[in-house]
């Protein structure tokens, strides 16, 4: 039964890391670790295929396995976060909404850049 609970949890964490991709303020990094966790108590092909996915599969190892990520990460991921954090403050054009978004965007980027630097 726990298996099943586990297989299942990490399924809704993958769909939410998904759409976390396309959303600025929903990390995907975070959901694919937990979705990893679950999918390694419960499916080794699961965790196997998470781990070998050819869009997130190296970044989720290297992040798990080496605590970092590479600079061509870091630079994807703070310009994604900006870029999107930019147009959701045009789109919202409400200075309050706009100030947690770059305090946000602010407080991602400084975890990116202190993150270790993977050399890959």
């Amino acid at each position: 039964m726990a298996r099943w609970a586990f297989m299942v949890l990490g399924s809704v964490l993958v769909g939410v890391g998904l759409v976390g991709l396309f959303l600025p303020l929903l990390p995907s990094t975070v959901f694919f670790l937990l979705a990893l966790g679950c999918y390694g108590k419960s499916s080794p092909a699961a965790y196997q295929w998470m781990t070998s996915n050819r869009l997130f599969g190296r970044h989720l190892r290297e992040y798990r396995e080496e605590k970092g990520a590479t600079v061509g990460a870091k630079i994807a991921s703070i310009a994604s976060l900006w870029i999107g954090i930019g147009v959701s403050a045009y789109l919202v054009d409400t200075i309050w909404v706009t100030a947690i978004l770059v305090v946000v965007a602010a407080a991602v980027s400084a975890h990116l850049v202190m993150l270790k630097t993977v050399r890959s």
